[in-house]
């Protein structure tokens, strides 16, 4: 309760700024917990879904690799997914390549949707800070110049203490959400390099089963070859 008491003090003495301050920290507060929860979800065991889809397609099995990435929504899923759905004609790289391109231009603005706000607010907290204590302490020498003489000191030095309340709630809601960021941003990284990876192995695995050039022109002489002979 004492602690309660503490913490009301501080901010009622801070002045009308920390509404602001305290405006910006819940909106922040929201932002990270919205995109914690999202991007939470969109995190898959990319690994583990892409050996399932490659054993599918040793074995020839491309509907049961594709109906294998339709039963998740998340990126990892529908990227491979649609590289799938392309790879289903003729297995071309350049058709795999496009779907998968036009798929992750799908998915990276919602993972990345809202996570820039965070170190903008951060800043905005800050400043609102250093301008409440600004202006607490031009109002705290305005008070002290009409004061006692042998009180100056005294209000001068609890009217300066006030308004740094000001600079120390802006940067205790401004440390948090610069750290979120980081961590919401790593998080986020992630995933679009597990995207760019396994991406990159469907399209080398459909590569690697074409027929080279210079396969294609042995077997073309051998036909030739053989229709001569008869």
């Amino acid at each position: 309760m004492e602690f309660l008491n503490v913490i009301g003090n501080f901010f009622i003495e801070g002045g009308f700024f920390m509404y602001p301050v305290l405006f910006v920290a819940a909106l922040g507060t929201a932002i990270v917990i919205e995109r914690t929860l999202y991007i939470s979800r969109a995190s898959a065991n990319a690994d583990s879904l892409w050996q399932r889809v490659r054993s599918a397609l040793t074995d020839q099995r491309i509907d049961d690799a594709i109906k294998l990435c339709h039963s998740n929504s998340r990126p990892i899923y529908h990227v491979l997914s649609a590289g799938l759905r392309a790879a289903k004609p003729a297995g071309a790289r350049e058709p795999i390549q496009r779907s998968m391109e036009e798929a992750m231009l799908e998915v990276l603005p919602p993972l990345e949707r809202r996570t820039p706000y965070l170190p903008i607010l951060a800043n905005v907290a800050t400043l609102l800070g250093l301008l409440g204590t600004i202006i607490g302490v031009i109002e705290a020498f305005s008070a002290v110049s009409a004061a006692d003489p042998s009180q100056k000191a005294v209000l001068l030095a609890r009217g300066i203490s006030v308004a740094l309340n000001m600079t120390a709630f802006g940067l205790m809601v401004a440390v948090p959400l610069i750290l979120f960021y980081a961590f919401l941003q790593s998080r986020t990284t992630k995933i679009v390099d597990s995207l760019d990876q396994y991406s990159t192995k469907l399209i080398n695995f459909f590569a690697n089963r074409q027929p080279t050039g210079a396969t294609l022109e042995r077997s073309q002489g051998h036909g030739a070859a053989v229709q001569k002979t008869s």
